[in-house]
């Protein structure tokens, strides 16, 4: 299931379904389907115009955003749940050092919590994600970066065998029974905060939201918008990725429903 899901996923996000369509549609034209060819050539076309130049796939996005606001501070808290997809893990094994990407924010806000709850445990449940399976995961990697900001590594408890958000919940379930932990911070994407919830609630496992990383200004508005086309691709891609995950994980009965409520 993970490396159909890889697969699919290579081909169905906007760019990539959008070239394969219009080479779809320039073939059957060839072969003499022409009018099959120009309707499947006109949705590629379509679907390309959308991700680069309107601000469906950035509305989208803050719709999952403004899903679950970040609550209240609480007066004690025993753990953070991180997940990974923080480190550039395969930057890192080539270069060394450490290396984060667009979703450090991840771990700074975990680093964050874990000076302000100085009681809490960490739980850092992430694998490798990678089709190749060649590199470390964000829970291996955690450990430098935790490091350098002094905290202690009999805090900090790691899951490095998932590799996608269905198995971060079904491991980590296991290792907070372990340690006798509940009722957890969960720190992750802001975008990735519905369908994390779900999976963990789906594995009856209390949660309280956290959500950071916000990709969207919480104000964009449904219509054209010229001025970006990369950043407007870049965020079309990772909200069809989201709202795929969460109809494919209620379809295959992973959830229970497809739109958790706060």
């Amino acid at each position: 299931m993970f490396l159909i899901s890889k697969i699919f996923w290579l081909i169905a996000q906007p760019l990539s379904f959008s070239f394969f369509a219009v080479i779809s549609g320039l073939l059957a034209s060839a072969a003499g389907w022409r009018r099959i060819g120009a309707l499947i050539g006109g949705v590629g076309a379509l679907v390309l115009f959308v991700t680069l130049f309107t601000t469906a796939g950035p509305y989208a996005l803050q719709a999952l955003e403004d899903r679950f606001p970040r609550p209240a501070p609480p007066t004690s808290l025993s753990c953070v749940i991180v997940l990974g997809g923080a480190f550039e893990n395969e930057v890192t094994a080539g270069r060394g050092g450490i290396e984060l990407n667009q979703a450090a924010d991840r771990f700074i806000e975990t680093v964050r919590l874990a000076k302000r709850y100085p009681e809490a445990r960490i739980l850092v449940s992430g694998g490798d994600g990678s089709i190749s399976g060649a590199y470390s995961g964000d829970a291996h990697a955690s450990k430098a970066f935790f490091d350098a900001f002094e905290i202690a590594d009999n805090r900090v408890i790691r899951e490095e065998d998932s590799r996608t958000t269905f198995e971060n919940a079904r491991y980590t379930k296991d290792l907070l029974a372990a340690n006798g932990l509940a009722q957890c911070a969960l720190v992750t994407s802001a975008y990735h905060i519905p369908r994390s919830v779900a999976l963990f609630r789906a594995n009856d496992i209390g949660v309280l939201p956290w959500p950071t990383d916000f990709r969207t200004s919480g104000k964009v508005q449904l219509g054209f918008d010229f001025t970006q086309p990369s950043l407007n691709a870049q965020l079309t891609t990772t909200a069809a990725k989201e709202w795929t995950g969460l109809v494919a994980y209620y379809l295959l009965g992973r959830t229970r429903t497809v739109l958790p409520a706060p």
